[in-house]
């Protein structure tokens, strides 16, 4: 069968791909990225998809991916993944709020208690307010980030 997307590297392209796997630079991803493409490149080894997935330990549909995305996106965006533009879940507390809980903490604990603890801390929260609802675990990411 014959390829849709065929992978033509320039000089540097091909340069900067075997830097990548001689050093093992960048993520393991990165690497089998740049492996692949360069076996697959019509002007140097040009192996077929099959061969390629079996050297590299991938499914066939990898290779035509990265072919794919080769064609269509560009080759610094195959290499490196496409990137989020924004994360994956947003952000449950402002900084405002952050600031304030910290302040909370550093306060004197309610009456009957030596230290704050985390769900202490977090029905504190709620019921100064601060947030509407809150979980002992995002209280101790927020404290983690400034202590």
């Amino acid at each position: 069968m014959e390829k849709k997307y065929i992978v033509r590297l320039s000089d540097t392209e091909r340069e900067q791909l075997n830097e990548i796997v001689r050093k093992f630079s960048g993520s393991s991803q990165k690497v089998r990225r740049a492996q692949i493409l360069l076996k697959a490149d019509a002007e140097g080894p040009a192996w077929t998809d099959a061969r390629i997935a079996e050297a590299f330990g991938c499914r066939t549909n990898t290779v035509e991916n990265i072919r794919q995305r080769l064609v269509e996106f560009g080759f610094a965006q195959t290499l490196s993944g496409k990137q989020r533009a924004e994360p994956a879940r947003p952000k449950c507390l402002t900084g405002d709020e952050e600031a304030r809980i910290i302040a909370t903490r550093l306060g004197k604990p309610p009456e009957g208690y030596a230290n704050w603890s985390l769900r202490l801390l977090a029905d504190k929260v709620v019921e100064l307010q601060i947030a509407p609802k809150v979980s002992h675990e995002t209280i101790r990411q927020t404290l983690k980030k400034t202590g």
